[in-house]
């Protein structure tokens, strides 16, 4: 990756870092953590031309898919979706407000560009291996990518897609887990650990790919090798941190689903812009 496309991308992961902090400080609600957590992996999955999408056109049939499993962080899916122009950014203030399109969890029936409608953890994977399968089906070269959470693979339907997606040799499913190392309730080793995961994903049949989810050409590496991979799904493990690009809330479980005030919201946007 040359260094123009690189500083692009991180200029563009700055802009999804501060639409989700503005998003949510307007709506007082939301999670922050898990949103900037993944706004790299978003950054390079909506911007770096690897992937087919249209906003002009964002039901057409060769498109690629791009699942957020993890819905709750959905304000990385809006910004990602408005900053490319599926929906106006007029819709940014509206998150969680009674009218709105952009709900707390992703509605495929009211916005341009999701693919799933998400929330219930767990459900994302097998939506992605349905969709995998009838792109197949159709001889369509297409990919589904899904995004989970290292918290939601707690869950036992992810793990039953994951048995379903190896069965049919879905070489056309992308795996991406968002390796921050909170939930909710804490660091997911204390409430129910889930190492040694890349084994679990081997084992499961997967072809899995390990790489800093903050590092713009391991992301590119992993997509590319990914979508060399016939016959096999694979899994990214993007270790990333809860909270990045935000010191006050880098690893810390209290940003798991609590929205800043106006004045940390300044104090963070600042710190991006300035990183």
């Amino acid at each position: 990756m040359d260094k123009e496309k690189k500083e692009m991308l991180k200029k563009k992961a700055q802009d999804l870092r501060v639409d989700i902090l503005e998003m949510l400080c307007e709506a007082g609600s939301g999670h922050s953590g898990g949103s900037l957590s993944i706004a790299d992996v978003f950054s390079y999955l909506y911007f770096s031309g690897e992937l087919k999408l249209d906003p002009k056109n964002p039901l057409m049939k060769d498109r690629d898919r791009v699942v957020l499993s993890k819905g709750h962080a959905c304000p990385v899916l809006y910004a990602a979706l408005i900053e490319k122009g599926y929906i106006d950014r007029s819709n940014l203030k509206t998150l969680r407000k009674y009218g709105s399109i952009l709900q707390g969890h992703p509605d495929m029936k009211k916005v341009p560009g999701v693919e799933m409608s998400t929330g219930s953890l767990g459900q994302g994977l097998s939506a992605g291996v349905g969709m995998a399968l009838g792109l197949r089906l159709d001889n369509l070269s297409s990919n589904v990518f899904v995004i989970i959470g290292d918290g939601e693979i707690e869950e036992g339907q992810i793990w039953e897609a994951a048995m379903a997606a190896a069965h049919y040799k879905l070489g056309n499913l992308i795996g991406i887990l968002d390796k921050n190392g909170l939930q909710i309730d804490g660091f997911t080793k204390d409430i129910m650990n889930s190492e040694p995961v890349a084994d679990k994903w081997r084992a499961f049949g997967w072809y899995v790919i390990e790489i800093n989810g903050h590092d713009f050409e391991e992301i590119d590496s992993a997509i590319k090798k990914a979508k060399e991979i016939v016959n096999q799904p694979v899994m990214i493990i993007a270790h990333t941190i809860k909270g990045k690009g935000v010191s006050f809330m880098e690893n810390q479980c209290g940003w798991h689903g609590k929205a800043p005030s106006v004045e940390e919201k300044e104090k963070a946007i600042a710190e991006i812009i300035n990183n």
